[in-house]
């Protein structure tokens, strides 16, 4: 066992990090944290799709899904999940390209209990026979799920247009076809597969854990090294991604969604030798700015397109597909020639005025200062986060390797930037109006490939730059070296500081996490926000305008760490800044100001109402469990409405609507906030006494909106059908609790982490009824909820129905049979998860703000729940379950969808259908909240 290496480190980070390497090559990092209220393990292997065999497409997936179906030590295909799921835990896998990665989280107390069993996966798989067709199904399940969804559907034309002897050009996700044969053929290749490329010397583990480095050295010794090391070394094919023949094309793709998208990409070699410097995420910094005089401020300026980001795209071993990505507007897509051209000018002008080191030392300087104030994160987070970042990054920097920015190397940027030229150029263009003439495989995603024409070069070569493009200033909200206070908190919760009426603001200073930063929130609760669907569509396209409105002034400040988000609510908007406090408040009264101007142009409020209805109409697309989700919400809550109705509403609104509607929202106002976070008392009050003389100059106090949900109390089962093109049939099951107590949000919730695990388990795995299963704690409007959820390709919403129903009624029987001290483990897995110690600022602030949300002003409500928990017993539960659940008749919501492979099916009828929403909304009682 190789010795341990130092890691570089956040001061504000308090664990304790050592990295070794196992005796087969399995190299580990352990990390110790005191504060972690669960444990994690997370593995990551150098195998992904680039590794299937030709003739296996999705083998690398098939084999992820596998190893979670029994081990020889632990041989029932249930049990993992249920061990996890007891214990308060949860888990899961990917599988890239390059690697897959296995995770999960528990409680610390059973964590050498958990690794034993994790640590099988990569020792001794069953690999079941009797489970390869219907792990298969799942994954045609999988496939299925996605036939729709333009990301994916795009990604395969991606891979039919670079070079075919690239392993990127794989179908990655695989299907019956792919994995057809017979089952003992299939599980022959897979265990071929298995024993030929998973290997301990292309394994990276990290385990968080509040146990000592000594304790968890020990575990990591005594369960992983029996892993193989076939000393493996990886050598996928040295062949570009794109071909010389491959540039200079323009490729188009008709969308399923009514979106217009302009790619301009750029072929690069691999860039992980870059990490110590990031060259190109500083260009992608100077490229995508967002503040006056910038690409995207010129180009929206012109009307040319909505949005603007530089960077992304795919990489690997051997490739980086630089991606300037681009939402067009109507204008746009007829003015290709334009835009390409100004991004090459604004590449040109980088090159040429960009590079110099003060505009790299702001950029590093922002890095560090995140780094040194770095927030902890969950335990499984960091522990899937790391063991990837242990593939791509020298020991010492695994940690460190994101933020690290050594310095600007001039020739090193120059030479990336030589390779953002024209001749070198790929263009997509993802437009309902495009000609096509051929279809992607797998996805039948319409799409064309024609040479882009030399003149167009030309003319992109030889371009001045315009003396609009500018390059950004100095950020004005960068806060050199900003320092937490060390004043203590006088108060154990946020206390009320500043009220008066149509207002209250609650406060308070942490000294817990030791970082300058805050969080405000402001809620606006008005009686015009959403009192009809076109009001709330009205308040929606105010909040749209306003985040447009404030993009170019507000970019640097959220460069700089400041961040905000504005968004709807049942009764009003909400404001929610967060980041560095030293320049919050000047960050808050830009945007009251702006708020309070609302200049809306003409032309831009077409252009967002065009974006906002497009993104309504495109919800249709969306996978049928989403829009049935949607629609729940919709369903129950008064002041919720469908997105398709507020779209039919939406189209005949003015400009002078949209100005009457806002001075109207503002006419009568109640603010409650919440100041959390390095913000003194005395701010937190004279930011209350200022908010109050900005309100007063513009409306009159108000009291709190209601929030008004559908009571189903004696409604029985309520039948809802939404109708939804789409292969799948999908369904929700929604439960509802009459009282808003103590007692029955632990109910609810106990009754969930029970059922959850088995019924994912029985539904999916067992029954294969779709890859979309599962259950769900549900809170509407402080309401206890349950719902169950099953989006399935091979079975009706009649059946899928009857499959829940007979769940729950032998669900029971599944209960009686557990142990005492299985059912006290799985009571006391729910309460770890519930008093999970909060991991950052940003956590304790949203869950105070839930709090107040829910009127919970104590800010105890979670320990009445898990003292509730601890006294529920399981002759309770189960009466529960047969009085409110067990029968056909009982209170509940059905919403569904028929797939159109299930048409020929019996349908789901009943003489208790939700026909006409609205009516029914208006007629059925409501709980007021």
């Amino acid at each position: 066992m190789q010795a341990s290496q130092s890691i570089y480190q956040s001061p504000n980070d308090h664990r304790q990090y050592r990295y070794l390497v196992l005796d087969n090559a399995l190299r580990v990092l352990l990390v110790e944290d005191p504060d972690a209220s669960q444990a994690a393990a997370s593995m990551a292997v150098g195998v992904g799709h680039f590794d299937d065999p030709i003739s296996r497409p999705g083998m690398a997936h098939f084999l992820e899904h596998m190893l979670f179906l029994g081990t020889e030590k632990f041989p029932d295909a249930g049990e993992y999940h249920a061990f996890i799921n007891q214990h308060g835990g949860s888990n899961n896998a990917w599988t890239g390209t390059e690697h897959t990665n296995f995770f999960f989280s528990i409680d610390a107390d059973v964590f050498a209990a958990a690794l034993d069993r994790f640590s099988q996966f990569f020792i001794a798989p069953k690999f079941d026979l009797a489970l390869v067709d219907r792990e298969r199904q799942a994954i045609e399940s999988e496939f299925s799920l996605k036939l729709k969804d333009d990301i994916r559907r795009t990604y395969q034309v991606l891979k039919e247009t670079v070079n075919p002897q690239h392993p990127f050009s794989k179908f990655s996700v695989g299907n019956l076809m792919t994995l057809a044969g017979e089952q003992t053929e299939l599980r022959t290749e897979l265990q071929e597969f298995y024993l030929s490329h998973y290997s301990a010397n292309l394994m990276t583990l990290c385990i968080v854990a509040p146990q000592p480095l000594m304790q968890l050295h020990s575990l990591v010794s005594h369960y992983f090294s029996g892993i193989r090391n076939l000393n493996l070394g990886k050598h996928y094919p040295q062949v570009p991604l794109v071909e010389q023949k491959q540039l200079l094309t323009l490729t188009e793709i008709a969308p399923l969604k009514d979106q217009k998208r302009l790619s301009i990409s750029f072929h690069f070699p691999g860039i992980d030798h870059y990490y110590k410097r990031k060259p190109l995420t500083y260009i992608s910094h100077i490229l995508g700015n967002e503040s006056k005089g910038s690409l995207l401020s010129y180009l929206k300026e012109q009307g040319l397109v909505n949005n603007l980001s530089a960077g992304g795209g795919v990489n690997g071993y051997n490739f980086k597909d630089y991606n300037i990505g681009m939402q067009l507007t109507d204008k746009g897509l007829e003015n290709l020639d334009e835009i390409i051209g100004c991004c090459f000018e604004y590449i040109e002008l980088i090159k040429t005025q960009g590079l110099a080191p003060w505009r790299y030392l702001e950029r590093a300087n922002l890095l560090t200062t995140a780094f040194r104030y770095q927030e902890q994160v969950k335990s499984l987070d960091l522990a899937s986060h790391l063991s990837i970042n242990m593939h791509h990054y020298e020991v010492e920097d695994i940690v460190f390797g994101d933020y690290r920015m050594d310095g600007l190397d001039i020739a090193e940027a120059l030479d990336l930037l030589k390779l953002m030229t024209p001749s070198n150029m790929r263009l997509q263009l993802m437009s309902p109006t495009v000609v096509t003439d051929q279809y992607a495989n797998w996805y039948h995603t319409p799409y064309r490939v024609t040479p882009i024409a030399p003149e167009a070069l030309q003319r992109w070569y030889t371009r001045q730059i315009r003396p609009q493009l500018q390059l950004p200033l100095a950020n004005p909200f960068i806060v050199a070296d900003p320092i937490a206070r060390p004043d203590k908190s006088l108060v154990a919760v946020p206390v009320v500081v500043a009220e008066a009426p149509g207002y209250r603001i609650w406060h308070k200073k942490d000294d817990e996490f030791n970082v300058p930063k805050g969080h405000l929130y402001l809620s606006l609760d008005s009686e015009q926000a959403s009192k009809t669907p076109k009001h709330a569509a009205l308040t929606r396209l105010y909040v749209e305008m306003l985040l447009d409105y404030l993009t170019e002034p507000t970019y640097q400040a959220e460069v700089a760490g400041l961040s905000y988000h504005i968004y709807p609510n049942q009764g009003g908007i909400t404001l929610h800044l967060s980041g560095f406090t030293g320049n919050q408040e000047t960050l808050l009264a830009l945007l009251i100001d702006k708020a309070r101007e609302r200049n809306f142009t003409e032309e831009r409020f077409e252009l967002i109402k065009s974006q906002l209805l497009k993104s309504w109409q495109n919800l249709a697309q969306a996978k049928p469990i989403s829009q049935l989700f949607t629609s729940l919400t919709a369903t129950l809550q008064k002041r919720s409405y469908e997105p398709a109705r507020m779209a039919q509403l939406l189209d005949s609104i003015s400009l002078e609507d949209l100005h009457n509607h806002v001075s109207a929202f503002y006419e009568k106002i109640y603010l409650e906030g919440l100041v959390y976070g390095d913000w003194l008392v005395s701010e937190a009050q004279a930011l209350g006494q200022r908010l109050q003389h900005i309100l007063s100059l513009v409306s009159s106090p108000s009291v709190e909106s209601t929030r008004e949900l559908v009571n189903l109390t004696g409604q029985g089962t309520l039948l809802r059908e939404l109708a939804i093109d789409h292969q799948d049939s999908a369904i929700i099951v929604y439960y509802q609790s009459a009282m808003a107590t103590a007692e029955k949000i632990a109910l609810f919730s106990l009754l969930n982490h029970t059922m959850s695990s088995t019924f994912f388990h029985e539904l999916r795995t067992e029954k294969q009824l779709g890859y979309m299963v599962g259950t769900g704690y549900l809170p509407l409007n402080r309401h206890p909820g349950m719902i169950f959820y099953i989006q399935s390709p091979t079975t009706g919403p009649l059946h899928l129905l009857e499959a829940i129903d007979e769940f729950i009624a032998d669900f029971n029987y599944a209960v009686m049979q557990i142990t005492n001290e299985e059912w006290e483990n799985t009571k006391q897995g729910l309460i770890n998860q519930m008093m999970e110690h909060d991991a950052n600022l940003k956590t304790r602030g949203q869950r105070y703000w839930v709090s107040i949300g829910n009127r919970d002003y104590q800010f105890n409500q979670r320990e009445q729940v898990v003292a509730e928990i601890a006294k529920l017993t399981r002759p309770e539960l189960l009466k529960f379950m047969m009085r409110k659940m067990r029968t056909k008749h009982s209170d509940r919501l059905v919403l569904f969808s028929r797939g159109e492979r299930h048409k020929q099916q019996t349908a789901l009828t009943s003489s208790n259908m939700i026909t006409d929403l609205k009516t029914f909304k208006q007629h059925v009682d409501k709980f007021n909240f």
